[in-house]
């Protein structure tokens, strides 16, 4: 899908400077009034997203907010998924993956998770992602810069090359004591799990407490050199 009747590649690096000192409520405002019915925000209900989708119910409530079901997330999450759905009047859109977890075990053994984390994050993930977003022209993330040395380069507004699209980052500069700040003040539903130690929020499966000291993003696929599940470059 061609972007250039709406904003040229080459436009990108300028408007990633013009955004860096803009608000995320301005820079949603910008990208829902450029982009229109063809953006999305990607949420995986996490401290982050909660955010973001407080913020586009305030400045564009219309815009679409879209999961990834793996089918394997925790009951904390499915619940924070309900709560925020019934405080923003919002049907968040469910994007599942090809495969049940029933045929993903037939095809490729039980567990996969346990031995090639890899694959599963793209069968269950990357793949859904990629079909979602070819139906649009940008999407939002909650990715910040000092969340990982991965995400350390990420630009309020970028081109992403692996899914062929615009990509807005409005967080990209906040810390964490920014977002919870703002959660706080604007009494957000959130994850409880956040207050048991996870301040990085997957499957079950993969997911677990990080311990005093430890990188944020510890508890992801532990035991894996793995910190990204393949969504972001």
């Amino acid at each position: 899908m061609s972007q250039a009747s709406i904003l040229a590649r080459e436009e990108i690096p300028l408007w990633a400077y013009r955004l860096e000192s803009k608000r995320p409520e301005e820079i949603l405002a910008w990208a829902v009034e450029t982009f229109g019915e063809r953006i999305v925000l990607a949420s995986s209900f996490g401290a982050e997203d909660v955010v973001l989708i407080d913020m586009l119910h305030r400045v564009a409530p219309q815009t679409p907010i879209f999961y990834l079901d793996t089918n394997k997330h925790f009951r904390e999450t499915y619940e924070t998924r309900d709560r925020l759905a019934q405080r923003y009047g919002k049907a968040f859109i469910q994007v599942l993956p090809k495969l049940t977890l029933e045929e993903q075990a037939e095809r490729y053994g039980d567990e996969l998770w346990k031995r090639d984390p890899n694959l599963c994050c793209n069968l269950r993930k990357v793949e859904p992602l990629g079909e979602i977003l070819s139906h649009y022209q940008a999407w939002i993330t909650g990715i910040r810069r000092d969340q990982a040395p991965t995400r350390a380069n990420a630009q309020k507004i970028e081109w992403d090359g692996k899914f062929q699209l615009v990509k807005f980052n409005p967080l990209a500069s906040w810390t964490a004591d920014e977002v919870w700040a703002y959660i706080r003040e604007h009494d957000v539903p959130y994850n409880p799990l956040h207050d048991q130690h996870y301040p990085s929020i997957g499957c079950a499966v993969c997911t677990r407490p990080v311990r005093p000291g430890e990188d944020p993003r510890a508890g992801r696929w532990a035991g894996f050199a793995k910190t990204e599940c393949g969504l972001h470059k």
